[in-house]
Parts: structure tokens; C-alpha cells; sequence
């Protein structure tokens, strides 16, 4: 059910992330992503890029480097989504956890989510994996015309 992506899921994790920015305040963006940015992305990330399916994509992580410059090496910022029916089923807790050990395997030390004050679902789930909260910018986003918060987390990797 989980696998790394592949270019040929690009069209369905588009699909996935433009809804959440659509439909929500989980994320601050309002520019959609094309298949061909997910297409670019997926092959930028390889062996960083996963995808639940079954057999369509219901959902998918990534992570990439929080920050440029090496003094940032260690420490990585991730992606997770789900579609609505997949949430609450353990898929997510599936997706990070091989996100997380992957990141770990590959020498990173710290894995950041950067989490809208909107989303509080995503803080709860983020805490069940064992990130705790490390910063709170108030009002850096605005969204739909409404100033958003961004609450910062973060998990030591290896760490239980």
C-alpha cells in the first residue's frame, strides 16, 4: 500500500494537495501545483517521495531540506496529506514513519513540520508521533482574509 512515488502519480498527488489548498487553511498557499511541478519534485526527492495507494493515491509524504547552506544539512521539513476518507486509519502514522526512518538512515537529525494554527488536527497527530511544539509566529499568513498563525514542530529522529 505504500510505495515511492513515481512520475506516473504526479497527476493524483496534484489533485490531492490542490484540494487541501482549496479547501482549506491547512496550508497558506493559494498558488495550485501542477502535475509537472509534482512530476519535478518526485525526481528531485527520489528515495524521499512515497505515495499511499490502493490502488489510487489517498495520500503522501516528502520531506526536503528545511533551510539552504550546510550548517542546515541535518535538518529536513516534510509534507503529509491525505485524502479525507484515508484520515484516521493509521495511514498517515504509515507515511511519516517511513519518512522519518529514511531520514534518520540518511544522517538527518531533526524533522520540522510547520503546521497552521487553522489546522489543529495536524498538531495532534504531529504530537501522537512525538514532535513537540518549538515555535508559534503569530499572524505570518494570511489566508481567505484571515491573518493565520504558523506553529513550528519538530522531532529529533531516532528518538521514540
Amino acid at each position: 500500500m505504500i510505495r515511492l512515488a513515481e512520475p506516473t502519480d504526479a497527476v493524483a498527488i496534484a489533485g490531492l494537495w490542490n484540494q487541501m489548498i482549496r479547501a482549506s487553511l491547512a496550508t497558506f498557499t493559494t498558488l495550485e501545483k501542477t502535475p509537472e511541478e509534482i512530476d519535478g519534485l518526485i525526481r528531485d526527492r527520489a528515495g524521499t517521495f512515497w505515495v499511499a495507494a490502493k490502488p489510487l493515491v489517498i495520500g503522501f509524504v516528502t520531506f526536503g531540506a528545511f533551510r539552504p547552506g550546510p550548517g542546515y544539512a541535518a535538518t529536513v521539513e516534510h509534507t503529509v496529506i491525505l485524502a479525507p476518507q484515508a484520515q484516521g486509519k493509521g495511514i498517515g502514522r504509515s507515511l511519516m514513519q517511513i519518512a522519518m526512518e529514511t531520514a534518520h538512515r540518511a544522517d538527518h537529525h531533526i524533522m520540522i513540520a510547520g503546521i497552521s494554527s487553522a489546522n489543529p488536527q495536524a498538531v495532534a497527530f504531529h504530537t501522537a508521533l512525538g514532535f513537540t511544539q518549538t515555535g508559534y509566529m503569530p499572524q505570518v499568513g494570511r489566508k481567505g482574509g484571515e491573518w493565520l498563525d504558523l506553529i513550528l514542530m519538530q522531532k529529533t529522529l531516532g528518538a521514540p
